[in-house]
């Protein structure tokens, strides 16, 4: 007898487990989530970009514009997804994957780096071309870590759609 075929990759489990926890980042405007997975395919830790845990949110701003000076941005004080997945691990990363749904930048790749996370896969690679994404690139490359492109085909998507309406109309 021949086993059944999982009908999603685990490259696909990951990432939509990383989009799942993206949904919980308050930005108004970039949401991002990052799953870790061991060797063995199992789950280590999760995160998503938001305002550092405990911080009263009501006095920080979701301004992007730097010209209102740092210290009025959502950059001072958002933790990214990468970030926060790395802090709230309780085992070590090391050759362990990063699953994220927006290519990390500087910062974030300094910790992948840190923790000897040996390949990241990501959904989106829309600031390529900014400073940040070709740093973190360089500090990939230099450190022998992986990256990789995941791209969700539209069968996956219809799949996806199918099987949350079951389980909603079977509630």
């Amino acid at each position: 007898m021949q086993t059944p075929k999982a009908p999603l990759s685990w490259d696909e489990y990951f990432m939509l487990q990383a989009m799942m926890a993206s949904m919980r980042s308050k930005d108004p405007s970039t949401k991002v989530g990052s799953v870790l997975v061991d060797e063995n395919n199992h789950q280590i830790s999760m995160g998503y970009n938001g305002f550092i845990a405990g911080i009263d949110e009501a006095k920080l701003p979701w301004s992007k514009d730097l010209n209102e000076g740092l210290e009025n941005t959502k950059y001072a004080y958002v933790v990214h997804a990468e970030a926060n997945a790395i802090l709230h691990s309780t085992r070590s990363l090391e050759n362990s994957r990063c699953y994220v749904t927006l290519f990390p930048c500087n910062e974030c790749a300094k910790l992948i780096a840190s923790k000897k996370i040996k390949e990241v896969i990501y959904l989106s690679d829309k600031h390529q071309d900014k400073e940040h994404t070709i740093a973190a690139k360089k500090i990939f490359d230099l450190t022998g870590i992986k990256y990789r492109p995941l791209r969700i085909g539209e069968n996956l998507l219809q799949l996806l759609e199918r099987h949350l309406k079951n389980q909603v109309e079977d509630l």
